[in-house]
């Protein structure tokens, strides 16, 4: 599959599975759920037939502090494959694979912020 942050495979998870991952909305969180958050929707669906969904809660002051960092603007891009790269990271680890909404800390999303440059 191709660099599409919209839908893309991760994997291995550590049960061998691969996952197609399809992105279903990205939005302010803060007319959802009163969180300072840009939530990121995607659906995973495994090889063996297992689905699940996730939520991942791009924390607003992180957003700022690791753009900041970078000398770059806060896009919906952006946000899209950081949170992508949390997917696949949750994959990968299976940590916090049992959650529907994950929270990356501002380590992570620096993490992710230099892998996506």
């Amino acid at each position: 599959m191709s660099d599409n942050p919209r839908k893309f495979e991760a994997g291995p998870d550590p049960f061998g599975r691969k996952w197609i991952v399809t992105l279903r909305w990205l939005q302010n969180a803060i007319s959802i759920r009163h969180s300072d958050s840009v939530d990121v929707k995607f659906e995973l669906a495994a090889d063996d037939g297992t689905e699940m969904d996730k939520v991942v809660a791009l924390m607003h002051p992180y957003l700022l502090e690791a753009a900041g960092k970078l000398g770059r603007e806060l896009s919906d891009s952006w946000c899209l494959r950081l949170a992508g790269q949390h997917v696949r990271s949750i994959l990968e680890t299976w940590d916090d694979a049992e959650k529907t909404i994950v929270t990356p800390s501002l380590e992570q999303i620096q993490e992710y912020a230099a892998a996506v440059r």
